[in-house]
């Protein structure tokens, strides 16, 4: 009766964890690394072959998103969720399964030229229809048995549509434990889907913590006035709305508040229309739709009831097609575009970009987290300009942000999670967090009588005695002596950046052709490097 902790370990991304007992083995989630990684994580302790079973909490990628590797290397087993999440998976694996072969072709490509070896994808299409047969849907709140002596139940995280925490009561030797993984606890009256359930009863805990050291703000922001209020001053100035947005979550809740919008006429004086420009957001928005009564909340059901779709009304379009994305372009009717992908990194977002960045009278909302480096980044910190395919574009369109959406749970909501055990768990483990935010949660806890501790990947407890069988130390992923003196390099480029800044602070007042000479010289050599 052993947990071995893998991935999601002083990290947000890579969720996996073992369970290894009744004489079989089976792994809670395997996610994709997502971002910086900070540590490096221990390889799966066992051939892929011989997995038993796979149990998933939700559709994100960092949770899913490396199961058909599981299939590339000979895993046949099943994999558990909710019936929401498989339908998710079905669309969410085959659009990264794509990813992966995309970035193959190209860097072969590419490399050819270069006489480089060939790049072999993670995983490719094959795969990904391989993991996508093998799940088995199961409704929320019934147990079942997995395998003799091993029962699960999943209940509602309210994270996600489909998302859940994962019971499992392990009994073995005459010995039951009970093991619940939080999954990623959701935040409280999101759109459309239910709240967090809670659990009452666990010997052992596993607890996301991404949100462990903050809160959201102490008001709800009201998200429909806000939006109706941006999308009057930017068609009141002749523009579009365009919504770089997450393809999955975030795109419905943006729907279910433009929807209110319609319905209360809340943009005054103009006949706008709604497009979505992204085929999987398109195919997620009609997998809500099918899975209504097994996930949303019951203010959205009220809407059904009386025969309102919560996320389709009138003026709402959608691209399918490439065609029908570059004719959005050329509509001259005030519109709201929600494409993919939320960061501005790639897709269809980009040419809306190319087309409206540079416009005075649009605006750009961004509705989600932007990753240092990005391109949507780079926008919100005030960059006067951005490289779209190869031209540079200027940032004149009005910038604004939903700030507050967030789909986790913050550290209050955390906590309300974790107190409503009725006793406190025999121990609680604490994953899905930065470094730091793991660390400092779990002494927070301890100093609220928990017997808490966050592990890093390699650690193994056994469920039976209640002890470490192995204690992983952390293993900081070191960059080998070329990265180093690429980071030496780039130090001197940045000081050499800085020195130009100077010198230019120094011409102030000079000649203007001697002026417009250097600024044409500046503007060259970024021309060059700019790539």
């Amino acid at each position: 009766m052993k947990l071995t902790f893998l991935g999601a370990t002083h990290e947000v991304t890579g969720s996996c964890y073992c369970l290894e007992a009744c004489g079989k083995t089976f792994l809670i989630e395997y996610g994709m690394e997502q971002g910086a990684d900070h540590f490096e994580n221990e390889p799966l302790p066992i051939a892929e072959n011989t997995i038993d079973g796979v149990l998933l909490t939700h559709a994100h990628i960092d949770h899913s998103g490396k199961l058909p590797v599981l299939f590339k290397n000979g895993f046949s087993g099943a994999i558990h969720a909710t019936e929401a999440t498989a339908d998710l998976c079905a669309i969410m694996l085959r659009d990264s399964a794509h990813i992966q072969e995309f970035e193959a072709e190209w860097r072969n490509r590419k490399g050819k030229r270069a006489d480089r070896e060939e790049y072999v994808p993670l995983y490719t299409m094959e795969d990904a229809e391989a993991a996508i047969a093998a799940f088995v849907g199961h409704p929320y709140g019934q147990k079942f048995e997995l395998v003799p002596g091993i029962e699960v139940r999943f209940t509602d995280a309210g994270h996600l549509l489909g998302s859940a925490s994962i019971e499992v009561w392990v009994t073995e030797d005459g010995v039951t434990k009970k093991v619940v993984f939080s999954g990623d606890v959701g935040n409280l009256a999101q759109p459309l889907i239910r709240d967090p359930s809670y659990i009452e009863e666990a010997d052992y805990v596993l607890t996301e913590s991404t949100y462990g050291d903050r809160n959201h703000a102490a008001t709800r922001p009201d998200y429909v006035a806000e939006l109706a209020d941006i999308m009057q001053r930017t068609f009141d100035r002749g523009g579009n709305v365009v919504v770089p947005s997450f393809a999955v979550g975030r795109t419905q809740e943006m729907l279910y508040f433009l929807r209110e919008i319609r319905a209360k006429q809340l943009v005054k004086g103009h006949d706008y229309l709604v497009y979505v420009d992204s085929p999987l957001a398109i195919e997620a928005t009609n997998i809500f739709h099918e899975n209504a009564l097994d996930c949303y909340d019951e203010e959205t059901m009220a809407l059904i009831r009386a025969g309102v779709n919560p996320i389709r009304f009138e003026g709402l379009k959608v691209a399918v097609s490439a065609d029908e994305s570059k004719a959005i372009n050329f509509d001259t009717t005030p519109k709201v575009i929600i494409s993919a992908s939320g960061m501005c990194e790639a897709g269809r977002i980009k040419h809306h970009l190319k087309h409206n960045l540079w416009r005075r009278e649009c605006t750009v909302l961004f509705v989600g987290y932007q990753a240092v480096g990005t391109t949507g980044r780079a926008i919100v910190d005030g960059a006067e300009s951005v490289k779209l395919f190869g031209e540079r574009i200027s940032v004149k369109a009005e910038i604004a942000q939903l700030t507050g959406m967030s789909g986790h749970a913050d550290h209050d909501g955390l906590l309300r999670w974790l107190g409503a055990f009725t006793e406190k768990p025999q121990k609680v483990f604490v994953v899905h967090g930065d470094p730091t935010v793991c660390d400092k949660y779990a002494e927070e806890l301890r100093g609220l009588g928990y017997d808490a501790y966050a592990p890093y990947s390699g650690t193994q407890f056994d469920l039976a005695s209640g002890e470490l069988v192995y204690e992983a130390q952390p293993k900081p992923i070191k960059k080998d002596y070329a990265a180093e003196r690429a980071d030496t390099m780039f130090a001197r480029l940045l000081a050499a950046g800085k020195r130009l800044l100077t010198v230019i602070e120094h011409n102030r007042g000079g000649a203007n052709k001697d002026l417009a000479r250097f600024a044409s010289q500046i503007d060259s050599l970024c021309d060059k490097w700019d790539r």
